[in-house]
């Protein structure tokens, strides 16, 4: 019989080998169709069915979730899909593995977005890294929108409900339209070159793709990536997602969300004022009890007691050890006296003028000159003669030598 001597293939072997056929059959193409049978997986996977008139093909996103959310994706929705063919081996099942999804007849502007999209994250202007802190309790905010949406009305009537009073300034700009793009970042711009607020709230209400596409273009991304405040991007539903959500330093789903994450609710924050404020006199009043207590029980210690006594007994020696001291030192100025009067008494017995009184006397000439021979006397020579208790004038009338 023909194919007795055949190799025999196994399931997983005849679907291994189709799809090794249609991997090198097939280029990655785009293929249009209704979605159908859509599921968005926990995993992060997107699961549909893309469909025409007469025919279905099976597709799968892997990791797409995010993409899908953004774009609304929704059963019944045409589309456009990008992607390469392949064989699902477990089931046999041939499947588009998708790379690119955008609705049909936006889908310029759906690739442009991820295109923009895939550019800025890869320069980092996703990064956590480079967002800035919101401040807890911000004391002036600018809002960037138009004047005449609902999104500033939302914003200011739950701002001022949460903080009445707060300080809110209003920057008017339009929010749709080619021009509202360059007159959203000069808006941006000019609050940073005023240091005008303590954050940016940037900010419309919902609408289509085409009418958020100002908050998708590069020029006003730049800006908040710029921007030293820091910046809160709130554009349309809590389902919509655009470029400056991802450039911003906090995204809030709602105008209404943005002055619920950044404007704390006045007397919630008061009450916790008062409660901190009751906790630390209360904690001041423990420590300070605990402490009375501690010195309390201290003093009525025996070791404290005897530190007393050893303190009292050192007290005692040291007034007797000044005693002592003051009686040496008193000793010793009187010896010193005494040795005093005795060396002056010794210094008069020996001066020239001491002998004086004794009844000696001091004979000078006229050049004050001592005459002490007969050499230096000359009759007729006026001496000046010094005696204890005064001098007088003599003359030399003879000399001769002593009998």
């Amino acid at each position: 019989m023909n194919g007795e001597h055949s190799a025999v293939f196994t399931v997983s072997d005849v679907n291994s080998l189709i799809r090794d056929l249609f991997d090198g059959a097939f280029q990655p193409l785009w293929v249009t169709g209704e979605v159908g049978n859509l599921t968005i997986h926990r995993s992060g996977h997107v699961y549909m069915t893309l469909k025409d008139a007469s025919s279905q093909l099976r597709a799968v996103y892997f990791g797409g979730a995010a993409v899908c959310s953004a774009m609304k994706l929704r059963e019944g929705m045409k589309v456009e899909a990008f992607g390469k063919l392949s064989v699902y081996s477990p089931r046999g099942e041939y499947q588009l593995v998708v790379r690119t999804i955008r609705p049909f007849g936006l889908g310029d502007l759906q690739l442009k977005f991820e295109e923009l999209k895939k550019r800025l994250s890869e320069e980092g202007l996703f990064d956590e890294a480079r967002k800035k802190p919101v401040p807890f309790l911000p004391r002036r905010i600018a809002v960037v929108t138009s004047t005449e949406g609902a999104a500033l009305h939302d914003f200011l009537r739950i701002s001022l409900a949460r903080f009445p009073g707060l300080h809110i300034r209003i920057v008017p700009a339009p929010v749709q339209g080619k021009a509202a793009a360059p007159k959203l970042a000069e808006a941006l711009r000019i609050i940073n070159r005023e240091c005008a607020a303590d954050v940016i709230v940037l900010t419309r209400g919902g609408g289509s793709l085409e009418d958020l596409w100002p908050f998708n273009e590069e020029v006003l991304a730049r800006a908040i990536a710029e921007s030293v405040i820091p910046v809160v991007s709130a554009v349309g539903h809590e389902i919509d997602f655009t470029i400056s959500d991802f450039v911003a330093d906090l995204r809030a789903p709602t105008p209404s969300g943005a002055a619920e994450m950044i404007v704390p609710e006045f007397e919630a924050l008061k009450e916790s004022v008062d409660s901190f404020s009751s906790r630390l006199r209360t904690t001041a009043l423990l420590q300070w009890e605990q402490a009375r207590t501690r010195v309390e029980n201290a003093c009525r210690s025996r070791a404290f007691l005897d530190l007393s006594y050893q303190l009292d007994e050192l007290t005692q020696r040291l007034d007797r050890d000044l005693t002592d001291a003051e009686d040496a030192l008193e000793r010793s100025v009187e010896r010193a006296e005494r040795s005093l009067d005795r060396t002056l008494a010794e210094l008069e017995a020996y001066s020239p003028f001491g002998v004086l009184k004794r009844g000696y006397a001091v004979v000078t000439g006229s050049g004050g000159h001592v005459v002490s021979s007969l050499r230096d006397a000359v009759p007729g020579q006026e001496v000046s003669v010094r005696i204890s208790d005064g001098s007088f004038t003599a003359r030399v009338e003879s000399t001769g030598a002593p009998e």
